[in-house]
């Protein structure tokens, strides 16, 4: 059995995004009896995806995997609060998967809604909705400040990549049993965005050598 490494997830799940994007769908993503019967006893997920739970954007669609093959945490926005952290500690730790993948999409809605939160703040939000808002702003104040601000499409298209990048550092930075794993036994985060008008997904931040 070949060894199981980060850039060998990453080829997989580019080769299975470019699958999606050619409206091509591989044998193995088919959910079959056979396959149902085989991950009753366990799972063996080579790629951890920490993604949007925007409908659009399916994780085990958009890179065409089926049932067993990545172990997925979605919340809006992709943001990292503990309860995230701790789903990727766990499957790191307990299935020694190498590749975590944080995806964000374009246009997407919790971006646009902290944008505009931060241009008008709201009275009564509700504290859960803000505490999504609250994880993100930091990211996005600082652009707010560059004429950025007179390109809302640029805006939310760096908007989206930097909060990326804030997760994956959380994610990198943010829990001494993940540091120990990037440190001692290859774990990679990595930064992705997955284009809604295109099915096109791309890795841009800390990619393996």
């Amino acid at each position: 059995m070949p060894k199981r490494t980060a850039k060998a997830a990453l080829e997989r799940l580019r080769e299975g995004n470019q699958r999606f994007v050619s409206d091509i769908r591989s044998i193995e993503s088919m959910t079959t009896k056979v396959r149902r019967s085989e991950v009753v006893d366990g799972q063996d997920p080579f790629a951890i995806i920490l993604g949007c739970s925007d409908s659009r954007v399916p994780a085990e669609m958009v890179f065409d995997q089926g049932l067993g093959d990545l172990f997925v945490i979605r919340v809006a926005g992709n943001v990292v609060a503990p309860s995230q952290i701790g789903s990727v500690e766990f499957a790191a730790a307990r299935y020694n998967t190498k590749l975590v993948v944080v995806l964000g999409h374009s246009q997407c809605g919790a971006i646009l809604a902290t944008l505009e939160e931060l241009k008008r703040p709201s009275e009564n939000q509700s504290p859960h909705l803000k505490s999504i808002v609250d994880r993100i702003s930091p990211s996005l104040k600082t652009l707010m400040e560059t004429d950025l601000k007179h390109d809302q499409h640029a805006l939310v298209h760096q908007s989206v990549r930097a909060n990326i990048r804030a997760s994956c550092n959380q994610l990198r930075h943010g829990s001494q049993l993940l540091e120990n794993l990037i440190e001692n036994e290859g774990l990679v985060v990595v930064g992705a965005e997955y284009s809604l008008e295109t099915g096109q997904v791309e890795f841009f931040d800390g990619l393996p050598e």
